[in-house]
């Protein structure tokens, strides 16, 4: 969404200071739908017409996190599955920057052309053989996944910066999460969206130059601009993925509940029945959207009124402390 935003494809009504998933969503739909193209043919309606069909079908799944299958031979090279079709219809790209090196041999002839998941379950086979070829090549494609944790490699890097365009708004795919990414003066940068930069004002993208994440924050012109408070920043992503994973887990034991519910409904039930229900579900949505709220904001001005302040810093400095790359847990959520 901040893809389409940023590329004015999008608006939001002015002053507009709080959005909900299900807004969102509409927003998106309506995009897709008013992106028709105008003179095509028949058979190239009747295509299009069915991709709207199958990316409306799993738009939901934007509010928990879609599934994304990388290959490792190509920054714009992913497994398909209906998922890609909403990127298609966006007229967004996606990218990654997962890539095995070219120049290491055993490495590409042990991965191949599989997928992530496809690489997974070839590990699994190699073990188990009793071909002392087939082990030895597990073993190298296990130890290529264990030494890119950060599923990002200096090579994809490169490839990344040869291949997006400058200017170009895009998508980039990293541990089960979506960034929006631009480049500048051949620079990439990442929208930076995390909890911790929220009374940040002035930060507005981070560079991406090297495989560990520690890149430098920059406003909306690129200028240099270190976070006021990098302590509270680090503290405030880590909570940005703790609350993530939280929100995923409830909107899926949400979405089970009224699968539940509305299973209970009787057949028979009336037009002024079924339309009281769905004003009582929408009811009890926004007044539990709204607790959540409240008890968010709550939570971080109490947290910040108890961080100590930090000792031995220079205000104003840009030295970042990095804590281990901890891969987020899949099925957060992901808004574009």
């Amino acid at each position: 969404m901040n893809a389409l935003l940023l590329a004015w494809k999008v608006t939001l009504p002015p002053m507009m200071e709080l959005i909900t998933a299900e807004q969102l969503m509409e927003y998106l739909g309506d995009y897709i739908l008013d992106s028709k193209p105008k003179e095509i043919s028949e058979i190239q309606r009747l295509n299009y017409e069915q991709n709207v069909s199958d990316a409306m079908a799993i738009l939901h799944k934007l509010q928990t996190g879609l599934d994304v299958n990388v290959k490792f031979t190509g920054v714009r090279v992913f497994e398909y599955t209906p998922e890609c079709i909403v990127f298609d219809l966006l007229d967004i790209p996606l990218y990654h920057g997962w890539l095995v090196d070219p120049q290491v041999g055993d490495i590409v002839k042990a991965v191949g052309n599989c997928s992530y998941n496809q690489l997974v379950e070839k590990i699994i086979c190699c073990k188990q053989s009793d071909n002392s070829e087939l082990r030895k090549e597990g073993s190298i494609a296990e130890q290529f996944l264990s030494s890119t944790a950060t599923q990002l490699t200096y090579h994809g890097l490169c490839e990344l910066t040869s291949t997006v365009q400058e200017g170009e708004l895009c998508v980039f795919f990293r541990n089960n999460h979506f960034s929006t990414m631009t480049k500048h003066k051949g620079q990439l940068y990442l929208l930076v969206t995390d909890q911790g930069f929220l009374t940040e004002d002035k930060v507005v993208w981070e560079s991406l130059h090297n495989v560990d994440g520690d890149g430098n924050f920059c406003d909306s012109e690129f200028h240099l601009r270190p976070p006021s408070d990098p302590e509270t920043v680090y503290q405030g992503q880590q909570d940005q993925i703790d609350q993530d994973y939280l929100m995923a887990l409830s909107l899926q034991q949400e979405q089970q509940s009224q699968d539940l519910s509305w299973e209970q409904l009787p057949e028979d039930v009336s037009d002024l029945e079924l339309a009281k229900k769905l004003q009582e579900e929408e009811d009890r949505q926004a007044s539990q959207f709204y607790q959540e709220q409240e008890q968010a904001a709550a939570a971080t001005t109490q947290a910040q009124d108890t961080t100590p302040p930090s000792v031995g810093r220079q205000p104003g400095g840009s030295e970042r402390k990095r804590k281990e790359p901890r891969e987020k847990e899949k099925g957060a959520c992901a808004i574009l």
